[in-house]
């Protein structure tokens, strides 16, 4: 993982984090045991999902750019299924408060987007290689014509 995907990953998870901290908290007084454990369990569901997916399309953007659209769709489209899925299985339980679960899961996953859009904005990220045109200049003036 490169440096810039590092601090992407970083710049999302800190803030999810301390907002799912905050999160135990209050649930831990408005619903006791059962809804901190909701909230652990929300915030824990969205930092893997998320991500896991920010790293396999990060992955995807280095080694098969051309896939890149397409990945983040089919990626997307996963992780919508996967948390379906999970919730399909736990409708029903008691192991923690599905309403502090669920506000958890919502607030996580909304901090988590806002804060990796913030961190693509304020990177440094060429999209244009600088050293392409150098390099086709270089190709081009040795070849005879």
């Amino acid at each position: 993982m490169q440096s810039n995907d590092a601090r992407l990953l970083l710049h999302a998870v800190v803030p999810t984090l301390a907002l799912g901290v905050i999160a135990v908290a209050v649930s831990a007084v408005v619903a006791g045991a059962t809804g901190a454990i909701g909230a652990v369990v929300g915030t824990v569901l969205v930092m893997l999902v998320m991500g896991v997916g920010l790293v396999v399309l990060q992955k995807t953007a280095k080694n098969l750019p051309q896939l890149f659209q397409m990945m983040g769709l089919l990626l997307y489209t996963t992780q919508i299924l996967f948390v379906l899925v999970f919730l399909i299985v736990f409708k029903d339980t008691t192991l923690f408060d599905t309403k502090a679960f669920a506000f958890t899961l919502l607030g996580t996953t909304l901090v988590w987007i806002a804060a990796q859009t913030r961190g693509h904005m304020k990177a440094k990220i060429l999209y244009v290689d600088p050293d392409s045109a150098e390099r086709k200049k270089a190709e081009t003036a040795g070849s005879p014509t």
